[in-house]
């Protein structure tokens, strides 16, 4: 016999049951009676229909899973083609199709997650709850992402382009998702994240054809100032890359302590800018001297007195 000890509510004895043997006996035979009844032509038959609806539904998400990728890569390359026709800038064009293919995979995963039997609702919740948690773990970096972004769409600067932001001038050489590239005249390549420039001053000085060159040219105070602007004058104009209009020009820029000194305007190709700017500097130091300009230095005069 089984003996089973039946307590109040707060944990007293009060008096033990006793189960005959008889009474087990027949709970045992009970129990072995139904498993005999089970059918086991219906438990195999509610496997195979459980694998078989399985399969379809694997056989169906597969199916939508490669149409889907071949409409994907078809709207992919109708795109691509419309950006490249129109001539997108290449930083934009290649962010938008990787846009364009993240999001389409997205959507792809959650209807085949849906068609398998997974809950859609609990799925794309899961993704949020990712997304946010990295998105506050990364706000700086997403900072400099919808700084990317902004660049991309608005387009203040492109590839090529000569640029000064952040206290940097340079060629724009990459515009990434968080950074820009930009090379300086000098070779250095600099990084500059992408919320910090698209939030400042950008100057582009590659936005129009033209530039305007200058420059100031110290002389001694008494030196034929006509004759040394009419050469200032003739040197622009020998140089074939310096545009008639705007009209080039030469005047007093200012009356320094011990020079006077002469500012030579000229405007030029944006791309001809450096060349013309160091070649016409180098002839007003090597010809100037010749129509009677003197360059003045820092001097110090020093008078002594004798004292009796």
């Amino acid at each position: 016999m089984l003996k089973f000890l039946i307590q109040s509510e707060n944990g007293e004895a009060i008096e033990q049951l006793i189960v005959p043997d008889s009474v087990q006996k027949a709970r045992f035979v009970e129990v072995i009676k139904n498993l005999a009844d089970l059918d086991a032509h219906s438990i195999l038959h509610d496997i195979v229909s459980w694998l078989v609806w399985t399969g379809i539904k694997v056989c169906i998400a597969l199916a939508i899973y490669y149409v889907g990728r071949w409409l994907l890569n078809r709207l992919l390359r109708m795109v691509d083609r419309i950006m490249t026709r129109r001539g997108t800038e290449v930083s934009l064009h290649t962010f938008l199709l990787t846009l364009i293919r993240t999001c389409g995979y997205i959507v792809l995963v959650v209807v085949i997650v849906s068609v398998l039997g997974v809950d859609s609702a609990s799925f794309v919740a899961i993704l949020a709850s990712m997304g946010l948690a990295i998105g506050m773990a990364l706000s700086g970096t997403l900072q400099n992402f919808a700084g990317g972004v902004m660049i991309l769409v608005l387009r203040p600067y492109k590839v090529g382009d000569y640029i000064e932001a952040q206290g940097v001038k340079g060629t724009v050489q990459a515009i990434r998702l968080f950074t820009t590239t930009i090379t300086t005249t000098d070779k250095q390549t600099i990084y500059i994240p992408n919320n910090s420039i698209s939030t400042s001053i950008i100057n582009n000085y590659s936005t129009s054809e033209t530039r305007r060159c200058s420059w100031k040219v110290s002389v001694a105070y008494g030196d034929d100032y006509d004759n040394i602007r009419d050469a200032m004058l003739n040197i622009l104009r020998r140089d074939k890359r310096v545009l008639d209009d705007p009209a080039m020009y030469v005047r007093i820029d200012a009356l320094a302590d011990s020079a006077v000194v002469l500012e030579a305007r000229a405007w030029v190709l944006n791309a001809d800018y450096w060349d013309v700017l160091d070649s016409v500097m180098e002839a007003f130091y090597k010809e100037l001297p010749d129509h009677g300009a003197h360059f003045p230095f820092p001097q110090l005069d020093v008078h002594l007195s004798k004292e009796d």
